[in-house]
């Protein structure tokens, strides 16, 4: 089944909570339930493209998000100091290969294509891709099979686990590529599109936004995608030390606690 729920502390960080008092309690949770922090540490370079809210993305120049503060918490744990590289999406796993970076922390989704490339860890969340559309067009699409009718516009981002979706499922239908949301938002104003997929972060941003109230998700999703970390296929030590973090984290309770910081909205698959 499907469940929302609002935190309290989501209010504080979608308003701009501040980032010290977070941080400080990030750490002492961490060490209080048996992390190890950082000292003088080999730096760990992390990869991200910043344009993907709540996960990463920019605010009064600094990353923050989501992936943002899983780095930061990984960092305490294993001991390294993190340096964010941020770069477009589409030069991720070039740089990643070619050691630029030593892992890729940006939202990413785990695909069988992927992991032929790269070696992934554990998933630390479930998310999957949505159809967003203009308040106007909710009774068109009130029942899941309405987006499977011949001739509906469909906006998609290229290269995207949501394109690959209306690829793959959705082949009587016109898409249309947009290159970010804004794009694909000013389309769906227009009526250029009919629906916009794309996952569940983006779905979220709705919530947060009063720009965006004349739009909507359908919160029931066409897809379940897991998020990951990726890292080189020969550095099994890296993918190990981020696994046993990943699982301080979410056995410690750090995990959940920075998704509800982040997430005012939270869709389930039960």
């Amino acid at each position: 089944m499907y469940r929302e729920y609002f935190g309290g502390i989501v209010a504080n960080a979608v308003e701009g909570e501040n980032k010290d008092m977070f941080r400080k309690y990030l750490v002492v949770l961490l060490l209080v339930l048996g992390s190890a922090s950082v000292t003088s540490a080999e730096i760990l370079r992390v990869g991200v493209t910043t344009d993907y809210p709540p996960l990463v993305f920019e605010r009064d120049g600094e990353i923050v998000g989501i992936e943002a503060d899983n780095a930061r918490a990984v960092g305490e744990i294993i001991g390294r100091k993190i340096q964010f590289l941020s770069m477009p999406f589409d030069k991720l796993i070039p740089s990643l290969l070619a050691g630029e970076i030593d892992v890729i922390m940006s939202g990413f989704s785990v695909t069988a294509q992927r992991s032929e490339q790269l070696r992934f860890t554990d998933a630390f969340m479930l998310v999957g891709q949505m159809a967003i559309l203009h308040r106007d067009k909710i009774a068109d699409y009130a029942q899941p099979w309405a987006v499977h009718r011949p001739g509906v516009r469909i906006g998609v981002e290229p290269d995207t686990t949501g394109a690959a979706f209306a690829a793959r499922e959705l082949k009587d239908a016109k898409v249309t590529n947009f290159q970010d949301s804004t794009e694909a938002f000013a389309a769906l104003r227009a009526d250029e599109i009919d629906l916009y997929i794309h996952d569940a972060p983006t779905s979220w941003q709705l919530a947060t936004t009063r720009e965006n109230s004349d739009l909507i998700s359908l919160y029931s999703p066409m897809t379940e995608e897991m998020l990951a970390w990726a890292v080189r296929p020969a550095d099994e030590h890296l993918a190990s030390e981020l696994n046993r973090a990943l699982s301080v984290m979410k056995s410690n309770g750090t995990l959940q606690y920075i998704q509800n910081r982040w997430v005012p909205v939270r869709v389930e698959v039960r």
